[in-house]
């Protein structure tokens, strides 16, 4: 292991992550695996309560009542991870189920209990959250910078381990720069991420809130929009530049739309679209996004 990684992880996460891609799920199917039998207590719920560094804080309402039902039916699959606190247990990983689990009506709940530094529940959290969840981008963008901050790696590590582009991790970080209002309704939904893209390069905020206006008062398209952004009264964060439009740059452009849009690496290679993914849950966000759900 490369010293860099010996300095950005603690050593109970290095032994976690023994492979160069941060995986939430193999992490966690290696502490269950590794637990012995007896070693799995049921915890009452009402001793539990949130990774302080969770950063969901909606969930969705849908999948938790399916996930609630088939609770109250068959029981809970997988035991939940818990750090002991002064006051009950903190949850590591598993909170969709401790709240599924309220919702069917259990009491108590199966986990092991493990320690952990709040720097490795930070970072446990995050990770959860961007392989499991389908984060906003607001929240996603937070996740990358407490991941950044917390692991001491450049934007293209930290690409590389969780199997995103370059780009896109670029892009998210500049939303975090917007004026909250602006990072409101990138959250909501109301601003698509290509307009925040553009938006985000903007050092303007009376520019950026006129612009918002137009989006959403006038129905401006992306390509409007770059055309305004680039008016020498404008202050750019960077240059804001329409693509040409040649075959390449044409398919280039198109492959940044797609990793921002699916929120992993997309390449065009002689005709043919290569998506990644880290895993099958990673995958079933991705044809969530594709409105695909007919191979499950």
């Amino acid at each position: 292991m490369d010293t860099t990684r010996r300095r950005a992880l603690g050593k109970g996460l290095e032994e976690l992550f023994n492979n160069e891609q941060l995986d939430f799920n193999k992490m966690e199917e290696k502490i269950v695996s590794s637990t012995p039998k007896e070693e799995i207590v049921d915890i009452n719920l009402d001793e539990l309560r949130s990774n302080p560094y969770q950063p969901r804080k909606v969930f969705d309402e849908e999948k938790l009542n399916e996930l609630a039902a088939s609770i109250k039916e068959y029981g809970v699959f997988q035991p939940i991870i818990v750090k002991k606190s002064i006051k009950g247990y903190e949850i590591i990983a598993g909170e969709r189920r401790v709240k599924a689990a309220k919702m069917a009506g259990l009491t108590t709940i199966p986990s092991i209990i493990r320690e952990f530094t709040d720097t490795e529940m930070m970072e446990i959290a995050l990770l959860e959250n961007l392989q499991r969840e389908n984060l906003n981008a607001i929240e996603e963008a937070t996740a990358y910078k407490k991941l950044l901050d917390t692991l001491s790696l450049t934007q293209e590590e930290l690409a590389e381990k969780l199997g995103k582009s370059r780009s896109h991790i670029t892009n998210m970080l500049g939303l975090l720069s917007l004026p909250k209002g602006v990072k409101d309704k990138i959250a909501d939904g109301t601003i698509s991420m290509s307009h925040a893209r553009v938006l985000s390069k903007i050092n303007d905020e009376d520019k950026i809130n006129e612009f918002v206006e137009k989006i959403e008062n006038e129905n401006l398209n992306v390509r409007d929009l770059e055309d305004l952004s680039r008016s020498e009264d404008v202050q750019k964060t960077h240059v804001v530049k329409r693509k040409n439009t040649s075959y390449i740059n044409e398919y280039s452009e198109l492959e940044d739309e797609l990793s921002d849009k699916l929120g992993t690496r997309v390449k065009f290679k002689k005709n043919k679209i290569e998506i990644n993914f880290n895993n099958n849950n990673d995958l079933n966000r991705i044809l969530d996004i594709m409105k695909y759900t007919d191979w499950r």
